[in-house]
């Protein structure tokens, strides 16, 4: 084991061991090699080693692999980003039957096309899922009209999986399976449940309020949301996955997957973000952000009590991959202090949260209220002196979902920073960013938090 593999493994054992994470791996690119280091178990209730190899649900991270095969069907001249998505799903449409109208393929990949967080909907395991999803969403609502800003949508990634669906004529898993994972060799990546237990996969775990972890049932969500947040991939994987994005689009054994430019493209600003913790710009899906003078590309993903992040810096050919198996907030938290040591490690640049602002009551008082979206409230308070933020699930989403769902976080100390922005400044959430919307007259009517807007409850 060479010195930066002990210091990796030290680092990783003694921060999983701090956070009280069963377990946790790690991946990292550097000077043209691969070092990886492991900690803890699967499970509390059945625990099995973790390795470079063990697939965790990686969440959000799948858009990645969502918008790569949209890429590889623009490469083939099967679609233009520009073109309304109905031109390839001519069944798609919203409450808002105009707006359905105009939102293009670009803008679900820069999450641009205004459209609400998600749907709480169960459409199955059949072939149909996704065809059924993009049919319940004739009930979805805008959060703002298309084109107008960025918002973090769900719906917009699995709109993308039916697009994918109808252009090659396979299931979305099919098509990713032949576009990406089969020529790139990602044989530890899958959608399916029936292909995870064939090889060694961890568990998520969520603490109780005593903080004691226990192991959750509910793994991942139903089918229709692959496209979004479906995937179960290892560590080893997903710098496989890097180490294609830093490459000239073909595989390791030299077959030609996409044209060089058309990865370079996915890497290139759509869209500007303000005060987000997601990055300073959007790709097509990829979060563009600046790291002490270095470019990243990268994006993070959750689920039941897992957690996964993936960070790229292209002109360094540098890229970090970590998961872990506990939430609510430990794992966070973990991905995290792992990806900023590897910048500092590796790169040299440290990634620091800017400082709050000192306490300012006018301003704090125009933010105090409760904040929506279909699925989340926020609860801004005033305890005197500082404000604090609570993020909970809707009750009625907890009841209808028919599952295990993740627990609430409890109310961490928010600060303000320039302008309408602010950070949170404690607890699981440490280090997120966000900024009000005001309507024309001034007045708070939303506040985005996580890339995502909630309009705020009078």
């Amino acid at each position: 084991m060479n010195e930066n593999s002990q210091q990796l493994a030290r680092f990783i054992a003694e921060s999983a061991g701090r956070l009280g994470v069963p377990g946790v791996a790690v991946g990292i690119w550097a000077d043209e090699q691969e070092t990886y280091a492991c900690e803890g178990v699967t499970s509390l209730a059945n625990p099995l080693p973790i390795d470079r190899d063990t697939m965790f649900a990686v969440g959000s991270v799948s858009k990645t692999f969502t918008a790569t095969a949209l890429v590889c069907l623009v490469a083939q001249g099967l679609v233009d980003l520009a073109a309304p998505v109905r031109q390839y799903v001519p069944e798609f449409t919203l409450a808002d039957t105009q707006a359905a109208d105009r939102i293009t393929v670009l803008q679900l990949l820069n999450h641009t096309a205004g459209l609400a967080t998600r749907l709480s909907v169960q459409t199955g395991e059949g072939d149909d899922a996704l065809a059924a999803y993009v049919a319940a969403m004739a009930e979805l609502e805008l959060v703002t009209q298309p084109g107008t800003r960025a918002s973090y949508s769900q719906a917009g990634f699995i709109l993308l999986g039916r697009v994918i669906e109808k252009l090659t004529g396979l299931t979305f898993e099919r098509a990713v399976a032949s576009l990406l994972l089969e020529p790139i060799g990602l044989s530890h990546s899958a959608y399916r449940l029936d292909t995870v237990p064939t090889t060694r996969f961890a568990v998520g775990h969520n603490a109780a309020p005593d903080g004691t972890l226990a192991v959750v049932s509910h793994w991942k969500d139903g089918r229709a949301d692959n496209a979004g947040g479906g995937l179960a991939s290892s560590v080893a994987d997903l710098l496989r996955w890097a180490r294609f994005h830093l490459g000239d689009g073909r595989a390791a054994n030299g077959e030609r997957v996409l044209p060089a430019d058309a990865l370079q493209r996915m890497q290139r600003p759509t869209v500007e973000l303000r005060g987000s913790t997601l990055g300073d710009a959007v790709g097509l899906c990829w979060f563009l952000r600046n790291v002490g003078g270095v470019a990243t590309i990268g994006h993070g993903g959750s689920a039941n009590g897992q957690f996964a992040d993936l960070l790229i810096a292209p002109d360094r050919r540098f890229a970090v991959a970590v998961a872990s198996n506990a939430g609510p907030d430990a794992g966070l938290q973990f991905n995290r202090a792992v990806v900023r040591w590897a910048l500092e490690r590796y790169l040299g640049v440290v990634d620091r949260d800017p400082a709050p602002l000192a306490y300012d009551g006018p301003r704090a008082a125009e933010m105090v209220g409760s904040y929506e979206n279909e699925i989340m409230r926020l609860i801004v308070a005033d305890a005197g002196s500082a404000l604090t933020v609570e993020c909970l699930i809707k009750p009625e989403i907890r009841a209808a979902s028919g599952a295990e769902v993740p627990p609430d976080l409890p109310p961490a100390a928010l600060g303000l920073l320039p302008g309408d922005a602010y950070i949170v400044t404690a607890g699981g959430m440490e280090g997120q960013r966000g900024f009000v919307t005001r309507a024309d007259d001034g007045a708070v009517v939303g506040i985005d938090l996580a890339g995502r807007l909630f309009g705020r409850v009078r």
